[in-house]
C-alpha cells in the first residue's frame, strides 16, 4: 500500500523510510500465527504407519489410521515408502528417507524385515493392528516434558529431562497433512481412489544429546512455507531414547 502526503512525488527521508519499515515489520510479526502446547504427565502414544500407494494391502491400514483423527492425544504419522514404486505407480508422498527410517526401526521394533502396511506403536512392531483397541491408551508416566511454541513459521521445543530419564535423548520433527486424495492409474491399486491422513511431508531427525535431570534443551524447526488450508497441517516432535529409539514423549501443534 502506498502512502501519499502533500505531494505524490515527494521521496520520504531516510529516517521516515526506516520508521515505516519498522512499523510494517512489527505489524507483520503481530499478524503471524502464534500458539503453544505442553505435554502431559503420561507418554503420548506414537503410531507410525509405513504404507505405499503401490501396495494393494495398504488401503485398509490407511483407513484405520484415519480413525485416529478423533484420538487427540495420539501422534499419528504415515510414512510413505518408495520401494513399491517399481510396480508401476510412483507414490507422490514417498521418500527414500522414510524407507531408510523403516529399516532403522527394525533394530528395536522387533520386526524381522520391512513390509507394508506396517504399524509401529510406541516403537514396537504391531502386526495385530486391525485388532488394536481404539482410542490408543496413553503410555506410562513421562520422564520428559516438552513445550512447543510457534511464532510465525518458527517452532521452538523446550525439552526437559526429569528424574528417571535416559542419559542421552534424541528426537525428530515430522510435519503431517490431512485429507489427501489420489486417483491411482497404474500398479496394484490401478483404478482405486485413495484417501490419506497424517501424511508425513517433512521429516527431520535431531542428533542425540547428553542430558541430566531437570536440564532443558532447546530445539528449533523452521516451517518451509505457509500451510495449505485444503490440507490441514500438524507439526509433531517426538523425543526418543537415543540408545533404543523408543518414544519418551511426543507433542503436536495443529495451529
Amino acid at each position: 500500500m502506498k502512502s501519499i502526503g502533500r505531494s505524490a512525488w515527494q521521496r520520504p527521508s531516510g529516517g521516515a523510510l526506516a520508521a515505516a519499515l519498522l512499523v510494517a515489520a512489527s505489524a507483520a510479526q503481530a499478524a503471524a500465527p502464534s500458539c503453544s502446547a505442553r505435554s502431559g504427565a503420561t507418554v503420548a502414544p506414537v503410531v507410525e504407519l509405513y504404507t505405499s500407494e503401490g501396495c494393494n494391502s495398504c488401503p485398509p491400514a490407511d483407513r484405520w489410521l484415519s480413525r485416529l483423527k478423533a484420538d487427540s492425544p495420539v501422534v499419528a504419522l504415515a510414512f510413505h515408502v518408495d520401494y513399491w514404486d517399481r510396480l508401476g505407480w510412483t507414490d507422490r508422498f514417498a521418500s527414500p528417507a522414510f524407507t531408510q527410517r523403516q529399516a532403522q526401526q527394525q533394530r528395536s521394533s522387533g520386526a524381522r524385515f520391512s513390509y507394508t502396511p506396517q504399524v509401529i506403536v510406541d516403537g514396537v512392531d504391531r502386526p495385530d493392528w486391525p485388532r488394536l483397541a481404539l482410542p490408543v491408551a496413553p503410555g506410562k508416566a513421562a520422564t520428559v516434558e516438552v513445550q512447543l511454541v510457534r511464532e510465525g513459521l518458527r517452532i521452538s521445543a523446550t525439552v526437559t529431562a526429569t528424574p528417571g530419564a535416559p542419559a542421552r535423548l534424541a528426537a525428530y520433527w515430522a510435519v503431517t497433512e490431512q485429507g489427501h486424495v489420489s486417483a491411482v492409474q497404474a500398479g496394484e491399486n490401478a483404478g482405486a481412489t485413495l484417501t490419506h491422513d497424517f501424511v508425513v511431508r517433512d521429516y527431520r531427525p535431531v542428533a542425540p544429546w547428553v542430558t541430566r535431570a531437570n536440564a532443558a534443551a532447546s530445539l528449533q524447526f523452521e516451517l518451509p512455507s505457509a500451510a495449505d488450508p485444503v490440507h490441514p497441517r500438524r507439526v509433531n516432535v517426538v523425543i526418543v531414547d537415543a540408545d533404543n529409539g523408543r518414544p519418551l514423549q511426543a507433542l503436536t501443534l495443529g495451529c
